[in-house]
């Protein structure tokens, strides 16, 4: 017995002995030009096969045993760095990483890309940083990031002078845009030829338009998130550009050293200061312009408590010298606390407000009249992360959002008569959501999922006006029954459920298959009478005569990378059921109509395609090129006489090439190449006197279609060397564009004009911008 108790006792000092102590390694990795922290950037001990990745915050941690280690840090777009340690104690070991496309000596200094496209679960999303949206040909040199994402496969431009954008067979209100998590309802500045994104305040985006997360909804196309940049703790910085039609400056820098920080950003058009130059009063008196003004500020409490307040305002204003004009804006704030409970618990808890404002005044005859309309928006959301073990992850949240349309009112005054005012009926709602979602990788990463889940509410709620209509005519529905809601009543209700999932099947390093299937649901929506989003396009949402529209979506995928993951491929297959899509009849009046509902019909869709995408991400040459293949339709009673056709978007093919190369370390050339069928339009083939007043007859709905699409870009940016002096370090750089190079007519709009030999038979004209259009633009950044 004694024998048997010191052979145990020796048997468990020899593994106490054995065992070797284990130390936490931790830190935060930035980018080094910009300050700002990465997410999901890998950490990798390849001795032990071992890694985690940096959260939300960009910090990581990682448990490791005494002793000498090799660990590779890499990310996609940046190059691969290798840090050596001798892990005696727990111990921080902070990273700055460099871009991947950073130049010595004109040699190329690259780190060997991951394969995060190919093992991802996620599929039909885009992510770009500004880097790689600022190599894109600019139009009259203004960076877009609207312009750059229409350059993916599976999204579609509303033409020339126009950032509206249509994904998948959807409408263009049928995209959920958020600058950091707030609602922006009108991305456009100056008619949809700029957005309202000021690229020297963005840090990256990110577009779904398949396989979208639970954490997501609202809409049933898309989600484009975009991401402000939250200033340098460290040190402060100064950039911006000078324009042939506008300027930009940003200004960022720390607060409190290496734990505040500020961010605040400027732009601004100047076209009608020229205009005060013209010969003739009438131009001279009138206003065209555009602002935007971006701030951010974060303040790290402690290092598990962290506060960004970010915001936005921008505003448009056209005054055609005293006798016509309208202006519009919006308006965004957001409040997060990050806060980190433990290493693999963290939380979001955000308020969030948005909010659009369209005002329009003018003189017709003798009549003076102004129309102001509003939007507001006001959401809180709690978001919760959780990782339970390395090869899973659990999300889940709840979040209200309380709904003000306001469609505004309508005044009218003429001398010598009493003044009219028409108050439009005003919707109230809220909007409610839940949900929950579960990854978890099994059989050594060879297979990944995701299944989730969100359950929507929206219920309607007093002051307002809701109408009951007589549907027995299809054509011409007639207000039967008024009813007046209290102010707080609740009156109607609406859940849905949508049910979200994606895998993927790892086949080898290099390639991968994914599928996924998401059902969006969309409460509020736009009566649009043309295809892109107008500043005076009607929102609406549901109500006793609109019911919710729902979207059902199956996408396919195969991912194959070559050349050592240097070039990327895939190729999707999608298709996507509507229900409860509306359209307006024809002729329909939707502008300051009280009784807009009246206006619109209902039915169903559909949308399949293809798409094609091989892109080279990173090096002296990159570029991209993609193809869609679609056809996307519509089937609603009352409108083309029951009968299925086209969608407004629909477009066959739809080809961009995109590319970049870096000539020298001073010179680097652009090229941007888009081809595209001609979108749906409705031909009137005559017209008709009713009520007294002549109405056009339309031909078959969306069965013609304008000329084919294509047009050639191309850019030239010249770099001089980084001067420094007094530890300032200066840089700037000349943009030369143009814009449509061989001055190809591609029509934006139609319109139809009485045919002088043909009484009642319109002429159609198109309306285009001329080419090509050079601009050049000086950046600079200090």
């Amino acid at each position: 017995m004694k024998k048997s108790i010191l052979v145990l006792l020796f048997f468990i000092g020899a593994v106490n002995i054995t065992t070797a102590q284990e130390y936490t390694l931790e830190g935060t990795i930035k980018d080094e030009n910009t300050g700002e922290t990465l997410v999901g950037v890998n950490v990798f001990v390849p001795k032990l096969e071992k890694g985690t990745v940096s959260d939300l915050n960009g910090k990581y941690e990682i448990t490791l045993e005494e002793g000498q280690h090799t660990l590779v840090y890499s990310f996609v777009g940046y190059q691969r760095q290798e840090r050596k340690i001798d892990l005696t104690s727990n111990m921080v070991l902070n990273i700055w990483m460099e871009n991947g496309g950073l130049r010595l000596n004109e040699v190329l200094i690259t780190g060997e890309r991951t394969n995060r496209n190919v093992e991802n679960t996620e599929m039909s999303s885009v992510t770009l940083d500004i880097e790689t949206i600022k190599r894109i040909p600019a139009f009259l040199g203004e960076v877009d990031v609207l312009r750059t994402i229409q350059l993916m496969t599976g999204v579609q431009s509303a033409g020339d002078g126009n950032t509206g954008f249509f994904v998948r067979g959807g409408n263009a209100d049928q995209n959920l845009v958020l600058l950091d998590d707030a609602v922006v309802f009108n991305a456009s500045h100056l008619f949809n030829f700029f957005s309202v994104f000021n690229p020297d305040a963005i840090n990256d985006v990110k577009l779904y338009k398949g396989g979208i997360l639970p954490e997501y909804g609202g809409r049933l196309s898309s989600v484009l998130d975009i991401n402000m940049k939250t200033g340098d703790k460290d040190q402060y910085k100064v950039n911006g550009g000078i324009g042939l039609i506008s300027s930009r400056l940003t200004v960022e820098g720390p607060v409190q050293r290496g734990k505040s920080s500020f961010l605040v950003s400027g732009r601004r058009t100047y076209a009608d200061l020229f205009l005060k130059l013209s010969r003739d009063e009438t131009q001279r008196e009138t206003q065209l312009y555009f602002y935007d003004l971006n701030w951010k500020t974060n303040y790290v409490i402690n290092d598990k408590n962290r506060l960004f307040f970010s915001g936005y305002f921008g505003r448009d204003v056209t005054m055609l010298s005293d006798l016509f004009g309208f202006d519009w804006g919006n308006t965004t704030m957001s409040l997060r606390w990050n806060h980190l409970f433990n290493e693999n618990f963290f939380s979001d808890i955000s308020f969030l407000y948005s909010n659009y404002q369209f005002n329009i005044s003018g003189e017709i005859g003798p009549a003076d009249f102004q129309w102001k309309s509003f939007l507001h928006n006001l959401n809180l959301k709690a978001d919760f992360n959780w990782l339970p073990a390395e090869e899973s992850t659990l999300s889940f949240g709840i979040q209200s959002i309380y709904h003000n349309l306001d469609p505004g009112t309508i005044s009218a005054s003429i001398e010598g008569a009493a003044d009219t005012n028409i108050d439009l009926t005003i919707n109230n709602g809220l909007e409610h959501g839940i949900y929950v979602n579960y990854q978890q990788d099994i059989f050594d990463n060879r297979f990944s999922f995701a299944v989730g889940l969100r359950n929507s509410f929206y219920q309607v709620i007093g002051p307002g006006t809701q109408y009951n209509y007589n549907q027995d005519d299809p054509l011409q529905w007639e207000v039967a029954d008024t009813l007046e809601l209290n102010r707080g009543e609740i009156y109607d209700r609406f859940m849905n459920l949508e049910p979200r999932a994606s895998m993927r099947f790892t086949i080898n390093e290099e390639s991968s298959l994914k599928a996924s299937y998401n059902r969006m649901v969309q409460y509020l929506q736009q009566a649009q009478s043309a295809q892109s989003v107008a500043p005076y396009d009607v929102w609406f949402a549901v109500s006793n005569n609109i019911e919710p529209q729902i979207a059902d979506q199956l996408a396919l995928g195969y991912f194959r990378n070559f050349n050592d993951n240097m070039i990327e491929s895939s190729v999707e297959i999608y298709y996507k059921d509507f229900k409860n899509i509306t359209d307006v009849i024809d002729n329909g009046d939707i502008l300051g109509n009280e009784f807009v509902e009246g206006e619109l019909r209902t039915g169903t869709g559909w949308a399949y395609g293809a798409e094609f995408l091989l892109q080279k991400p990173t090096g002296r040459i990159n570029g991209l090129f993609g193809y869609t293949w679609s056809v996307a339709k519509r089937k609603i009673p009352g409108i083309n006489q029951g009968d299925p056709y086209f969608a407004p978007n629909d477009r066959r093919h739809d080809l961009s090439l995109s590319g970049s190369y870096d000539y020298t370390p001073k010179w680097n050339i652009g090229i941007s190449f888009v081809y595209a069928t001609g979108r749906a339009f409705t031909l009137p083939i005559g017209k008709i006197y009713y009520q007294g007043a002549f109405a056009p007859i339309y031909d078959v709905r969306n069965a013609n279609r304008m000329p084919d699409y294509h047009r050639l870009d191309l850019s030239v940016t010249y770099t001089p060397e980084i001067r420094r002096r007094d530890n300032i370090r200066f840089q700037s750089s000349w943009n030369f564009s143009v814009f449509n190079v061989y001055g190809r007519a591609n029509p934006i709009s139609i319109s139809f004009a009485e045919n002088e030999t043909r009484p009642g038979v319109p002429n159609s004209s198109y309306f285009y911008i001329p080419g090509p259009i050079p601009a050049v633009t000086w950046n600079f950044n200090f």
